[in-house]
């Protein structure tokens, strides 16, 4: 039988963060790597069946959420969270051998990256003129290939290396603990419980109304399932003040006290879609929710055990 590999895209040129947490997969290593300008394109790919999976950003630890992944996700494809990655990021500012700060007019880079990195080049490169390129290794290689001695670009450090390029400035984020979260996707197949698990909703609003917003979280905190994230987002096509949330819940679809909040929320609400059940990076945290669960299923005992004595 043919040995069939699998492709997975994302977000190029090499160099890039996205790629340094795909090669801590060790599981992925034998996979094709696929490279896309940008991460709609990395998804376009997944959904039409170009590439088999999707390695995408879609959060950090100091802007928050990279909106135009979960809008992606959220709004315009229909996939399914596989797994998330965590990697600790360092960003650094680097030009050609022998530009030093002073000389820097311009600084090239995805703009969450520079966004991130926000006092130090106001601080070191007040001069440098900020432009967006497609990824942070983008940058780097336009910088190489493209511009003079007065371009800079923020990447990570490999980038340098990779496009020989020097380091100016290490480790400019502007706050300690820097980290990406990025998710694997694809069409289809929701991975088996493994104990420590996030589930991601998208909930749309019956209506705009007072307490609307409550009447969504209720349903999570009766249960006792905490949130680990929660994002509001314009729903594109209701107009100003029509919004969605985009709900990071731990715990798994095959979770009897998640299921019952989905299942609240599918009768309740205008629509639900499911992003996916996963594994979650990080500690484990799943102590509270086996202690619910094991709550829920007790009350539940206890109504069943009512309903036994039901007269005919």
């Amino acid at each position: 039988m043919e040995h069939v590999t699998l492709k997975v895209g994302f977000l190029g040129p090499l160099g890039t963060f996205t790629e340094q947490a795909l090669k801590t997969q060790h599981d992925l290593a034998a996979c094709e790597l696929v490279l896309f300008r940008t991460m709609p394109d990395v998804l376009d790919a997944v959904e039409a069946g170009d590439v088999d999976l999707g390695f995408v950003a879609i959060e950090n630890s100091i802007e928050g959420a990279v909106n135009l992944t979960q809008d992606e996700l959220a709004f315009n494809h229909n996939l399914l969270i596989q797994r998330e990655v965590v990697l600790d990021i360092e960003h650094c500012l680097m030009a050609k051998p022998g530009t030093t700060l002073a000389d820097v007019r311009v600084v090239l880079s995805i703009p969450v990256a520079t966004a991130q990195c926000h006092a130090y080049l106001r601080s070191h490169v007040p001069q440098a003129e900020l432009r967006a390129a497609n990824s942070t290794a983008e940058g780097a290689r336009l910088v190489a290939e493209e511009y003079d001695s007065g371009a800079a670009a923020v990447a990570p450090r490999i980038a340098a290396d990779l496009y020989g390029l020097e380091v100016i400035g290490s480790d400019i984020a502007d706050h300690p603990g820097n980290q990406t979260r990025f998710v694997l996707v694809a069409r289809q197949g929701v991975p088996a419980p493994s104990g420590h698990d996030r589930t991601a909703l998208v909930i749309y609003q019956r209506a705009d109304e007072p307490g609307s917003l409550i009447s969504i979280l209720q349903e999570f905190a009766a249960r006792r399932i905490n949130l680990s994230n929660l994002i509001s987002r314009p729903t594109k096509d209701g107009g100003l003040g029509d919004y969605c949330f985009i709900v990071y819940a731990d715990g798994h679809i095959a979770d009897e006290l998640l299921a019952d909040a989905a299942r609240a929320l599918h009768s309740k609400q205008g629509r639900v879609k499911f992003l996916g059940s996963y594994p979650a990076a990080g500690a484990h945290a799943e102590s509270a929710r086996d202690h619910a669960d094991s709550r829920w299923r007790d009350a539940d005992d206890w109504v069943e055990s009512l309903r036994r004595q039901i007269v005919d």
